[in-house]
């Protein structure tokens, strides 16, 4: 409307004389070109006003967004806590472990000071404590039968592990892997559980431990310590270890999971 008043006030002047006819055409010109500026000026505020539009529909989401994550973030912080805290408790539990393992063995080896160290060892394996008596020690020659001084290895080993109620034991019979051979072992699996079995029966009965503590277990020759395909190394397989380990059901309840939130 305001061009059209302008062209028409613009014509009105072509009543003037021709020198004024040039001015005339160089204002048209200059209208046409403020025209095409206001136009682009006119797409560029639409185009913001587009862009203002959509940040705000963004912005919108992002504070939904906000809150669901904060509360998100906040139950995984949460649960971070508790397993932090559990595994803080597990470590605690390891290192109480580790300390009463550490005890045993200065308890036992102090206990045992007068034994040879090829007879008696005594180290932690797996976090127990084993003790592992070689067979020439404990028994005849393809016998369970338990010998005298082997009785006082034993008493000396109850007394230890019979000041610590809370821990298990486990007697594990050995073998060399060559095959028994008499009419009273049917084979190296009998001998390693029946010599088990008489080493809980002296513990027992001799020294009064508490049997529901105790398992007796025969390995047979498979799990050896050295090389059978020598003398000394079948000497050192011939052998009853003694495993003082914690109760399973206070092993189970170690690991356990932490409970968690959804």
């Amino acid at each position: 409307m305001k061009t059209r008043l302008l062209i028409g006030a613009l014509c009105s002047l072509s009543v003037f004389p021709a020198c004024n006819k040039d001015k005339i055409t160089g204002l048209e010109r200059e209208v046409k070109e403020k025209e095409k500026q206001i136009e682009q000026l006119e797409a560029q505020v639409q185009h913001l006003q587009f862009t203002n539009n959509s940040l705000l529909d963004r912005m919108s989401d992002l504070s939904i967004v906000n809150k669901e994550g904060a509360e998100s973030i906040r139950q995984s912080l949460q649960n971070i806590n508790q397993q932090y805290a559990f595994i803080e408790d597990l470590t605690n539990r390891i290192q109480e472990k580790d300390s009463l393992n550490l005890a045993l063995v200065m308890n036992l080896k102090r206990s045992l000071d007068d034994v040879r160290d090829e007879d008696v060892t005594v180290e932690v394996r797996g976090g127990m404590v084993h003790v592992s008596i070689s067979d020439k020690l404990l028994f005849e020659s393809g016998s369970a039968t338990v010998t005298s001084q082997a009785r006082s290895v034993l008493g000396k080993v109850a007394t230890v592990v019979s000041d610590h109620k809370d821990l298990n034991i486990m007697v594990e019979g050995h073998t060399d892997d060559i095959p028994i051979s008499g009419s009273c072992m049917k084979d190296n699996w009998d001998l390693s559980v029946k010599r088990a079995t008489a080493v809980v029966r002296v513990l027992e009965q001799e020294h009064y431990v508490v049997p529901k503590r105790m398992i007796a277990a025969g390995r047979s020759s498979y799990l050896p310590k050295a090389d059978n395909g020598t003398p000394e190394g079948r000497s050192k397989n011939r052998r009853t270890e003694i495993l003082i380990m914690p109760r399973l059901d206070q092993f189970f309840q170690l690991l356990e999971p932490v409970a968690v939130a959804d």
